[in-house]
C-alpha cells in the first residue's frame, strides 16, 4: 500500500527538496572554495582560524551532496528507516552549518586586527624578502589599487636608498623607478591604504558564507520536517519491522 493522498504529496515535496539540497551541496562546495581563494590569493591572511569557515562549508558541501541523493532514494522507494537516518544526518549537517556561520561572523570581527598585522609585517619584510614575497605584495598593490598598510607613509624609511621612496607598484600609472621620492605625491601614488580594502573584499566573501550557511540551514530544517511527516504516513501505511 502506498503513500496516498496528502502523504504522497509529501513524499514529492521531500523528493523536491532533495534536489534542492543536492544543489545546494554543490553551491556550497563552490562558495567554500570562491571565499577560500579570496581569503589567501590576497597573501595577508596567515591565521588559521581564517580557513575555517570555508573549509567547514566544503566538506558539508560534499555531505549534503551525498546525503541528498541518499534522501531522494528514501523519499522515491517510501523507505522508513532511510527516511529516518537522512533526517539525523541532515539535523547533524544544520548544526554544523550554524556552527561554520558563527565562525565567520566571529573571525569577521577579528579581521581588522588580523588585516592589520598581516599586512604590516608584509611590509616590514619587504625588502629583505624573496622576488616571490615581493611579487605578491607588489600584486596585491597595483590589482586593489593600494599602498602600504594604513596609506603610503608606511613605506618611510623600508624600501629603497632614496628618502620617500616607494614600491613601484604603489603608482598609479606603473612604470620603473616611478615611486622614487614619490610617497606625498597624489598624483602619481595611490594614498588610499591596502587595509581597508583587503578588509572590505574579505568582510563581503565572509559574510557571503553566513548568508549561504543560514538559509540552507533554513532549507534543511523544512525537509527534515517533510522527512518527518513521511516517516509518519509510512509508517502508518505500512506495517513497519
Amino acid at each position: 500500500m502506498g503513500v496516498e493522498g496528502r502523504m504522497k504529496c509529501v513524499k514529492y515535496l521531500l523528493f523536491f527538496f532533495n534536489f534542492i539540497f543536492w544543489l545546494c551541496g554543490l553551491a556550497l562546495v563552490v562558495l567554500g572554495v570562491l571565499v577560500q581563494v579570496a581569503l589567501h590569493s590576497t597573501v595577508v591572511i596567515n591565521n588559521v582560524s581564517a580557513s575555517s569557515a570555508p573549509l567547514v562549508l566544503i566538506v558539508v558541501g560534499v555531505i549534503v551532496f551525498f546525503i541528498a541523493f541518499f534522501g531522494c532514494c528514501g523519499a522515491w522507494k517510501e523507505s522508513y528507516c532511510m527516511v529516518t537516518m537522512f533526517s539525523i544526518l541532515l539535523g547533524l549537517i544544520i548544526i554544523t552549518e550554524i556552527g561554520a556561520a558563527i565562525a565567520g561572523y566571529v573571525f569577521r570581527g577579528k579581521l581588522t586586527v588580523i588585516v592589520h598585522d598581516g599586512l604590516n609585517d608584509m611590509v616590514t619584510k619587504y625588502s629583505n624578502g624573496t622576488a616571490e614575497f615581493k611579487k605578491a605584495l607588489d600584486n596585491l598593490q597595483v590589482d586593489l589599487k593600494c599602498c602600504g598598510v594604513t596609506n603610503a607613509t608606511d613605506w618611510k624609511g623600508k624600501f629603497g636608498p632614496v628618502p620617500d621612496s616607494v614600491p613601484d607598484s604603489c603608482c598609479i600609472n606603473v612604470a620603473a623607478d616611478c615611486g622614487q621620492g614619490a610617497m606625498g605625491d597624489a598624483l602619481k601614488i595611490h594614498q588610499t591604504g591596502c587595509e581597508t580594502v583587503v578588509e572590505k573584499l574579505l568582510k563581503k566573501n565572509i559574510m557571503w558564507v553566513i548568508v549561504a550557511a543560514l538559509v540552507i540551514a533554513f532549507l534543511q530544517i523544512m525537509g527534515i520536517i517533510f522527512a518527518c511527516m513521511l516517516m509518519g504516513g509510512i509508517r502508518s501505511g505500512y506495517e513497519v519491522m
